[in-house]
């Protein structure tokens, strides 16, 4: 799906659920990134990236919380439709907050609209099969859904932290049994996090629905990761995760050089000044 055309555009015109599975069964991974924003979200648009992801790790990422549970539907509703605004070919999923659905259907339900209503094409939501009837009653309402197993960081405190899920056969077997349950709830995918590689890519080989990795190996039909961990603007370094660029750096730089020279009144310029 991310492969260029002969025109120099990349994959379709417009990336549909339909696409992802279509992947799948071709065996073709594809791309997603989190984003928040009007810019990050345009330059992954340009670089072909096949899904967008409002995060709920917006509030660790940007709004500067120590967890994702502490992101409000609000804030949800404000960057998704922000990232919405700023784009049209990725597929576009939102996260549905803490707090936002686990009471049942009828909240699921009621939050998923209004983040349908922001600019969302997909929402995302933490957990197995005590939440497929939140999950059925989104589909059945035509909101599509994409599953979150493995490490879900909505439930940090009940995990005892960040940890691997699934290390052995009675979790592996729950975490198959958990992905089972949510696509015959009618999700149309499925994120796993912090799985290990043999237990995703046995996952992968039983569900006819596109699985998403985050530091579940090579075998899913796609990757995932947190857009400022992938361009090495952050300070995390997890052992998933690989910085295909350091903006942290880059910029620290650019921001040194501009205090220089505002300091020797270098800048501005004659060029940068108007008679």
């Amino acid at each position: 799906m991310s492969t260029p055309s002969g025109t120099g555009s990349v994959g379709p015109a417009k990336v549909r659920i339909r696409h992802l599975h279509d992947a799948k069964d071709r065996g073709r991974p594809f791309s997603m990134l989190t984003a928040y924003d009007q810019f990050s979200a345009q330059a992954f648009e340009a670089a072909g990236i096949d899904v967008l992801l409002v995060g709920d790790s917006v509030g660790t990422t940007v709004l500067g919380h120590s967890s994702t549970t502490a992101t409000t539907h609000q804030d949800m509703l404000t960057f998704t439709a922000a990232v919405a605004r700023s784009v049209h070919r990725p597929l576009l999923v939102a996260d549905l907050a803490f707090g936002t659905y686990e009471t049942g259907p009828t909240d699921a339900l009621r939050h998923g609209v209004e983040l349908i209503r922001a600019g969302a094409e997909m929402v995302k939501l933490e957990g197995g099969r005590a939440i497929a009837p939140q999950v059925k009653a989104l589909v059945d309402a035509g909101i599509p859904v994409m599953g979150h197993l493995g490490f879900t960081p909505q439930s940090v405190n009940a995990l005892s932290g960040h940890r691997v899920q699934g290390r052995d056969a009675a979790g592996a077997d729950q975490l198959a049994e958990d992905a089972l349950a949510i696509q015959e709830a009618g999700a149309s995918a499925v994120v796993l996090e912090l799985v290990p590689a043999q237990v995703a890519a046995r996952i992968t080989e039983v569900l006819e629905i596109p699985t998403i990795g985050i530091g579940a190996g090579p075998a899913c039909d796609g990757q995932v990761l947190v857009w400022q961990d992938m361009a090495g603007l952050s300070d995390f370094h997890g052992k998933f995760v690989k910085a295909f660029a350091d903006l942290r750096r880059d910029l620290t730089h650019a921001a040194e050089q501009y205090r220089v020279e505002v300091a020797e009144r270098s800048y501005p310029g004659p060029e940068h000044s108007f008679d």
